[in-house]
């Protein structure tokens, strides 16, 4: 037998002793005491998902106005340049597009048009869910066998999500209300009792106070966890649908969240108004 031949042969022997990557053994993942996995970190989407749940090409900003040839930024935004510019996305929602009912995908046509003036992220108004999972901000999660707790960096929002069903919520709020549960290896938390002013991202996609949300996180590694909420709101869409993305956890040794409690940092955008001498506005 030649040199060469003995030479391949090892080779392919080799090659033959690899695992399949299809029967590649899944990473490890962390488990609490009960043996479910631990959830417990700082966990952060990466993505554009917070402009627009759909698929979107980038663009000058949220907010046009027409202009002589082609739209341009809104007046308002003008001096913010590329900074007030939207990336583009690939979308999150399972099938691409979501199932509005007619009358509800005109008012999302119009609130993006009047983004400026309507979206609750710029009035600091709470985020609601499932936006505050998605927002440009990281959130912790707080996780023993006896209860499960979400703290958000953005508005100081958070969720003590129930271990044991409560009954119905007695108000509608902006964060609703949260009821978790183990299915297998995966975290399912059912929430509803929302009011009607949130909004799912900043191109208007809007829900009614008939809004339940169900989130599944499951954890496909020891730093990831693939994130699913299915939103079922009869008033506002033809059928449930799902939005898909992965979480990342936030590794450096001295992580921690910060504080965005960005009330009083839009005092003069709200009330600036109602100064004995308001302050003059110079133009763009």
């Amino acid at each position: 037998m030649s040199r060469f031949v003995r030479q391949l042969i090892g080779t392919m022997v080799a090659f033959a002793a690899w695992p399949a990557a299809g029967h590649a053994q899944a990473p490890a993942i962390p488990r609490t005491t009960a043996g479910k996995p631990d959830l417990n970190g700082i966990w952060q989407t990466l993505g554009t998902a917070n402009y627009d749940l759909e698929p979107h090409v980038a663009r000058a900003a949220l907010a046009m106005r027409p202009g002589p040839v082609v739209p341009v930024p809104a007046k308002e935004v003008v001096a913010l340049g590329a900074v007030g510019a939207v990336p583009s996305g690939l979308g999150v929602v399972v099938g691409g597009t979501i199932p509005y009912r007619a009358e509800a995908l005109a008012k999302k046509k119009d609130n993006q048009a009047h983004w400026l003036t309507r979206d609750p992220e710029v009035k600091c108004y709470l985020p609601g869910v499932p936006r505050a999972t998605y927002l440009p901000f990281p959130f912790q999660i707080f996780q023993s066998d006896q209860a499960f707790f979400i703290a958000y960096e953005y508005d100081g929002a958070v969720r003590n999500i129930y271990l044991k069903d409560p009954g119905p919520p007695q108000i509608d709020t902006w964060m609703g209300q949260s009821v978790g549960r183990w299915d297998g290896d995966t975290f399912v938390v059912l929430a509803g009792g929302f009011n009607d002013g949130s909004w799912f991202d900043r191109a208007g996609n809007h829900h009614s106070e008939a809004l339940t949300v169900e989130e599944r996180y499951t954890m496909t590694g020891p730093d990831h966890i693939q994130y699913e909420a299915t939103i079922t709101d009869s008033l506002t869409f033809t059928r449930p649908w799902t939005i898909r993305m992965p979480l990342y956890r936030h590794v450096n040794p001295d992580a921690r969240l910060g504080q965005f409690k960005c009330v009083e940092f839009v005092e003069e955008l709200m009330y600036g108004h109602l100064r004995k001498t308001p302050i003059k506005q110079e133009k763009p």
